[in-house]
């Protein structure tokens, strides 16, 4: 029995969140176009036989502008120490950034292997890929390589295979059936965060987050509510829409993919709140979810 810790490690939108659903083969993370969706740690499980994984996926490192920046970019960095093995996941497709090399400062101040995979390989040709691999290879010294497509899931079990034989853990941490470990308030306020990043991503700016406050569950009916909480009474126009059409096709989204997730109908209830400047105040900060280690 081998088992181990890995952080995923990356600027925002570089596909760390689409791998990490690949990986587990289940939806455990939410993914979007727009950069920096994955603001908490999210743990997930990887399970064989002989095999536990437990993925810890990051969120995008950036230069922080407000308070909820630092501590994400605080969580992302505090996972480069006592690891087993760090992923450090990168798009192929744009090449070495500013934001890439921050990252590789980050890391040499941790003794954890460091596996670099080259995301969105389906973007590009094998020659640009070589081109890559022999940037990156003379930037840091990595315990391996590996070119993958997270979205076309190309190579991924390869990456599970290099991944192995860093493990050193002996103990098995979470039950075989289990794929997470974040709770269900948590997935479900993802969940509509997401289907608001789809259903608005060219109307509104990166400034709104949800809050699951209620969920109850009974024998053929789930009822959950979930404040939708914005910055600016103008956002909150938007996400309502003209006579609420927008909020109701969020909502609609939202629980047919809980009523797949639970196998339950389920009564859901959005209600969309303006806190004015709620990246910067503590209190919001850590009520929602975000950890300031």
């Amino acid at each position: 029995m081998k088992s181990g810790f890995v952080s995923l490690i990356g600027r925002p939108n570089v596909g760390k969140s689409t791998l990490l659903n690949a990986l587990i083969n289940e939806k455990v993370a939410i993914t979007s176009k727009v950069a920096g969706t994955t603001r908490n740690i999210i743990q997930c499980i990887y399970n064989e036989p002989n095999y536990q994984i437990v993925f810890m996926d990051t969120p995008g490192i950036i230069r922080p502008i407000n308070k909820l920046g630092k501590v994400t970019n605080k969580q992302a960095i505090s996972l480069v120490k006592d690891i087993d093995v760090i992923i450090f996941v990168v798009d192929a497709s744009t090449g070495l950034g500013k934001g890439d090399k921050f990252i590789l400062e980050v890391l040499k101040k941790t003794e954890s292997p460091v596996i670099l995979v080259l995301n969105k390989i389906d973007k590009i040709t094998n020659e640009e890929i070589m081109y890559n691999i022999n940037e990156y290879k003379d930037l840091y010294p990595f315990a391996e390589i590996v070119p993958i497509s997270a979205l076309e899931r190309d190579n991924t079990d390869r990456l599970i295979e290099v991944i192995k034989k860093y493990l050193t853990d002996e103990v098995r941490y979470f039950p075989e059936d289990m794929k997470t470990s974040n709770s269900k308030y948590f997935m479900i306020s993802e969940i509509v965060r997401e289907k608001l990043f789809d259903v608005t991503v060219d109307e509104i700016p990166h400034s709104l987050t949800c809050h699951t406050v209620f969920y109850e569950e009974k024998k053929d009916l789930i009822e959950v509510h979930v404040d939708i909480i914005v910055d600016r009474d103008s956002i909150k126009k938007i996400v309502i829409g003209k006579k609420g059409d927008r909020l109701k096709e969020i909502g609609t989204l939202a629980r047919k993919e809980l009523e797949g997730m639970y196998n339950k109908k389920v009564y859901l209830e959005l209600y969309v709140k303006t806190v004015a400047n709620w990246k910067d105040k503590e209190r919001y900060i850590k009520e929602l979810g975000f950890l300031d280690y």
